[in-house]
């Protein structure tokens, strides 16, 4: 079979995959200052980061709609045996939902619940991209997808709470706590949803280098073909501490070091970074 991978731009997916893979990306839209932008391609994350520390409000998140779904299946649907659409997971999206409802409009769409956010939804997405070299129906390559998405392991270490709490994903009073005792939050992907999972005491940079060492030292559980160490802008002592610590634990056949995308970004905002990874 002849089947095209695409996904959204939440994958957070280096430039250099999307070429190897031929991954067709749809940018979802961030609003600033009620005007719309698209993801990655008319506003960047440095623009989102700059736009706040000047005062700004923070951007916020869109997902497409229908159409705009409808409109992109168009162009492949056609041509390729199969489509394949991988989105950020529905519990923090309503794009699933949509892409679903355009899917409808064709036979050969499917449409996949990645049940995760950046690179974890970009481990999914390469994940499909290696079944379709020898799956031979779009329900076995389905199937063996949801099958997949559970043993993703995402999480992410933040330095600062300020984007969560305006973005209606943490509380005042929680991010207040926190800051006061000097706690770093390890917020975990579980079922597609965000929670917390650990805090860690102390300076960024130290509490980086237990977060890795929590995450990967020890485990014959997981798989060690893709690592993506992915973040928004850390300083150079954290960057090293967690080179450091990569170096000691983490014996993975492929280790990127990616950024976080702008939709990842409106929410997390800098001082953020994470280990993701497929466990067996």
């Amino acid at each position: 079979m002849k089947i095209k991978i695409i996904s959204d731009s939440t994958c957070d997916l280096p430039k250099e995959l999307l070429e190897k893979y031929d991954i067709a990306i749809i940018p979802l839209t961030v609003v600033k200052n009620d005007e719309a932008f698209s993801d990655g391609i008319t506003i960047t994350t440095d623009e989102i980061f700059a736009h706040a520390a000047a005062g700004g409000s923070l951007c916020s998140t869109a997902a497409l709609g229908v159409v705009d779904y409808q409109e992109k299946f168009a162009e492949f649907a056609d041509t390729y045996d199969a489509v394949v659409h991988i989105n950020i997971s529905s519990e923090l999206s309503s794009s699933y939902q949509n892409a679903s409802l355009a899917a409808e409009e064709f036979d050969n769409v499917a449409v996949i619940d990645s049940r995760n956010l950046s690179t974890g939804q970009g481990l999914v997405v390469l994940k499909a991209c290696e079944l379709a070299e020898t799956s031979t129906s779009l329900e076995e390559l389905k199937e063996e997808l949801n099958a997949f998405t559970p043993k993703v392991e995402a999480s992410f270490l933040l330095d600062r709470l300020d984007y969560m709490v305006k973005g209606g994903r943490c509380t005042a009073v929680v991010a207040l706590g926190a800051n006061l005792l000097g706690l770093k939050p390890c917020i975990e992907v579980k079922d597609g949803k965000m929670g917390v999972v650990k805090k860690y005491r102390g300076n960024y940079a130290k509490s980086l280098a237990s977060y890795i060492k929590d995450r990967l030292a020890n485990r014959d559980d997981l798989d060690k073909k893709h690592l993506f160490i992915t973040r928004t802008p850390v300083s150079d002592d954290c960057l090293k501490a967690v080179e450091d610590a990569v170096t000691e634990y983490a014996d993975f056949e492929n280790i990127y070091w990616t950024m976080a995308g702008c939709t990842v970004s409106c929410h997390c905002g800098p001082g953020t970074l994470g280990v993701l990874f497929v466990r067996k």
